[in-house]
C-alpha cells in the first residue's frame, strides 16, 4: 500500500477559501478509480510553520500512484483550481 500525503499553505487561508479547496479535493471520491481512500484535513492552530489542508490518500501500489497523478479529473479540475489557490505545498510518499 502507498500513503500520498500533501500539505497545502493557501494564498487566502481565511476558513471559506480552506472549506472550499477541501471541497475540491473531496470531490475525487469516485472520480479517480485508483484511489483506495481520502481523507482531507483543515488547520485550526494557523501557528507560523502550519500549513493550511493536509491530503492524505492511499493507493494500492506505486503503479496506482502514477495513474492518480495522470488522472484527467484529478489533473484538469482538482490541481488546476489547487494550483491557482496555493501559495505552496509538501508531499511525502511511502510504502506501509
Amino acid at each position: 500500500m502507498i500513503k500520498h500525503i500533501v500539505c497545502f499553505k493557501l494564498k487566502d487561508n481565511s476558513e471559506e477559501s480552506c472549506k472550499k479547496a477541501a471541497g475540491v479535493f473531496q470531490s475525487m471520491q469516485g472520480r479517480v478509480p485508483q484511489l483506495r481512500s481520502i481523507q482531507v484535513g483543515i488547520d485550526f492552530l494557523h501557528s507560523p510553520r502550519s500549513y493550511d489542508i493536509i491530503l492524505e490518500t492511499t493507493f494500492d501500489s506505486k503503479e496506482d500512484l502514477e495513474a492518480y497523478q495522470n488522472d484527467p479529473y484529478h489533473c484538469e479540475t482538482v490541481k488546476k483550481y489547487i494550483h491557482s489557490v496555493q501559495e505552496t505545498s509538501i508531499a511525502v510518499d511511502y510504502e506501509f
